[in-house]
């Protein structure tokens, strides 16, 4: 890499750190091509991004954003996954880690949070944000269904006896 390109990839992943919700490292060595191309795809369909940095350049673009405090996570062969919601990376690292054991999450950040490997694990566990909406939504629907209901009864038990009654009279 000439010294240009890598600043542009200094700046890139500036950026990227500063715009993402959390930021998951992780060694990767063993790992073959076709297994990381996966790990890309399986991200990239999540809505995250997988980089390869050389840690010097990692630890430089590190600096100004707010998850500085993780650059001490940057030894050995290590992969850097992001994403711009702070449950999506830690959850597609850590599921692909269970399949792939050449995978290994040493921690990360969210925010100015530094995370070790367990808050990772643990964060991964969480529901995704579109998850949470869709449950809050679930349950502000809930309640109007249930007055929906409780207003509809008594005019279907009406019904329902007039019914009866006519029943009655077309038998007698």
């Amino acid at each position: 890499m000439e010294r240009a390109e890598k600043r542009e990839f200094v700046t890139e992943l500036n950026d990227a750190f500063k715009g993402a919700g959390s930021v998951v490292v992780a060694h990767y060595a063993g790992a073959t091509v076709a297994q990381m191309n996966d790990f890309r795809s399986k991200m990239r369909a999540a809505g995250g991004t997988v980089k390869v940095a050389k840690n010097r350049l990692a630890k430089i673009a590190l600096q100004g954003t707010e998850a500085e405090g993780m650059s001490n996570l940057f030894k050995g062969q290590t992969l850097v996954a992001f994403s711009a919601d702070p449950i999506t990376a830690p959850k597609v690292v850590m599921d692909f880690a269970k399949t792939n054991d050449k995978i290994v999450v040493l921690g990360g950040a969210m925010g100015a949070t530094t995370l070790n490997a367990d808050a990772v694990k643990s964060l991964a566990t969480l529901p995704s944000l579109d998850e949470l909406r869709a449950k809050l939504l679930g349950m502000i629907q809930t309640p109007a269904t249930r007055i929906a209901g409780v207003v509809a009864a008594p005019a279907s038990q009406l019904a329902r006896v007039f019914s009866a009654y006519a029943k009655k009279d077309e038998a007698a």
